[in-house]
């Protein structure tokens, strides 16, 4: 990634700022530069109020009370690490990080909180610490940009201000991700009955995703999302931020996102509509006669457009993220996830939920911006992932080995044992219709995509996958738990049914 190919776009009109369905193989991965706006250009949307925060704190030994509780233990020498109990600012989401990705945390990590205002705190939760095989592929350079952490799943606990976590180390290996990683660094894996130790630099982060005001539905949606997103801007809104304090890095930013998808929407639209299948097809012949590396897959095998909440709407500030966007050369297949964020979230809460994960992402572990292309929450509501436009190649950081050439998407929620709900499947099912029928794949195929180095195929391999894939199809995880792995099958045959197949 090193050689990627940067290019400026300038932000003139919204036929200036279209960008093909797929970047020029030769090109590929592709990094295009945010787009630059005149200062105080009323086009651009405005960045979102809603600024959130991350608190970090290191863990320190301790020794368990006899009430279960964590004690500090200064000078002590023990397995398990954590903080006792005490009140924090507000957060909403929590994860433990350490200081090397490469190393793993072999053991349990486990957290009770106190809602904010209360006095009563919750039980023990489980943290998933098997969160390595999400993340860039190896040699790219977001990978080895310096800053990225190991870490456990994000897990959302809703409004909280008191927070209490031990993290108990255990011998040996711990799971299906405690294999060695083909092409990566990792310590070998302890025999069982090694003395336990866990990462060094272990910190709680405690992540506050910013409060949203309700807003109205973006005008235009067929049907508006089941849950409030983002109040649109309104006109002269840039200037009014601005002169509040928002700067124009910000404004810029937030344009740069907008403009990924002018091709389809306005700038400042917060839910991209839905379309009919003749609608779709129509547009997709549109976005190809600009492009005529891409006539080829006018077809009309797609699903309908669903409908699309942008990173406007769920509010993601672009200020967390790096500048610009990277590109792979197409989607062949997709990769679906569950977040491991845990099932107590609404729906009214899921923009909330995807802040959370994107600053988590982003500031806790590292990475240029939220790690999946699209997520989907429990009700159908789908939503825009990392930055560089929907129908585009946007390279992601959601299966390790096989970012290239693919799409994540991830279900919120844990569904090892809990099934995941018919409406969020659907919503696979015609996200995947439509993403992939851009590309000219078939989701009831197959595919080869080559590895990028993990745990169950080598750097360089060629690997025969179903185009709708799990996680676990190419890197040795639970991910995205056997009840929503038991889904795709379904979603398969829905999703070539979508695309007249």
């Amino acid at each position: 990634m090193r050689g990627l190919l940067a290019s400026s776009i300038g932000v003139t009109c919204a036929a200036a700022l279209a960008l093909p369905l797929s970047p020029p193989a030769a090109a590929a991965p592709m990094t295009v530069s945010a787009s630059a706006l005149p200062p105080g250009d009323a086009a651009a949307p405005a960045a979102p109020d809603l600024p959130g925060s991350t608190q970090s704190l290191p863990l320190v030994p301790l020794a368990p009370d006899h009430r279960g509780s964590a004690t500090r233990t200064p000078g002590t020498l023990t397995k398990d690490q954590g903080l006792p109990r005490r009140d924090v600012h507000r957060f909403s989401l929590v994860g433990v990080v350490w200081d090397d990705p490469d190393d793993e945390l072999r053991g349990r990590v486990q957290v009770r909180t106190r809602a904010a205002g209360a006095r009563a705190w919750s039980g023990w939760r489980n943290v998933d610490t098997h969160y390595g095989d999400h993340g860039a592929d190896p040699g790219t350079a977001e990978y080895a940009s310096g800053r990225v952490r190991g870490a456990t799943a994000p897990l959302w606990v809703g409004d909280s201000d008191g927070v209490e976590v031990r993290v108990h180390a255990e011998s040996g290996a711990h799971g299906p991700a405690s294999a060695q990683r083909a092409g990566r660094s990792l310590r070998a894996v302890p025999p069982a009955g090694s003395r336990p130790r866990l990462p060094s630099g272990l910190r709680l982060e405690l992540v506050d995703p910013g409060r949203a005001k309700p807003g109205p539905a973006a005008t235009g949606a067929r049907s508006g999302p089941r849950h409030a997103p983002v109040a649109a801007p309104r006109a002269g809104a840039a200037k009014s931020r601005t002169a509040r304090g928002t700067s124009d890095a910000a404004v810029r930013l937030a344009a740069a996102a907008a403009a990924a998808n002018a091709d389809l929407v306005p700038l400042g639209t917060t839910v991209i509509p839905a379309l009919t299948r003749r609608q779709t097809v129509d547009e997709l012949r549109t976005l190809a006669a600009a492009d005529p590396a891409q006539r080829q897959r006018a077809t009309p095998y797609i699903g309908p457009r669903p409908s699309i909440i942008t990173r406007l709407g769920w509010g993601a500030s672009e200020t967390l993220r790096e500048k610009g966007f990277v590109y792979t050369s197409k989607v062949k297949a997709a990769f679906v996830h569950h977040t491991a964020s845990g099932n107590t979230y609404t729906c009214a809460q899921a923009p909330s939920l995807i802040r959370g994960i994107y600053r988590y992402h982003v500031k806790s572990m590292g990475w240029r911006d939220i790690g999946y292309n699209f997520l989907v929450d429990k009700c159908g509501n789908i939503y825009e992932g990392r930055a560089g436009g929907v129908t585009k190649p946007v390279r992601g950081a959601h299966t390790l080995g096989f970012n290239t050439d693919s799409m994540g998407i991830a279900v919120l929620g844990t569904y090892g044992t809990t099934k995941p709900a018919a409406a969020a499947v659907t919503a696979i099912a015609r996200l995947t219709a439509w993403k992939l029928g851009l590309f000219g794949a078939n989701p009831s195929g197959k595919t080869y995509l080559t590895s990028g180095g993990g745990n169950l195929y080598r750097k360089g391999k060629k690997v025969r996958l179903n185009v709708i894939s799990g996680h676990r199809d190419g890197f040795a995880t639970e991910c995205p738990g056997w009840q929503l792995y038991g889904k795709l099958g379904t979603a398969r045959t829905n999703a070539a049914r979508y695309q007249g197949r």
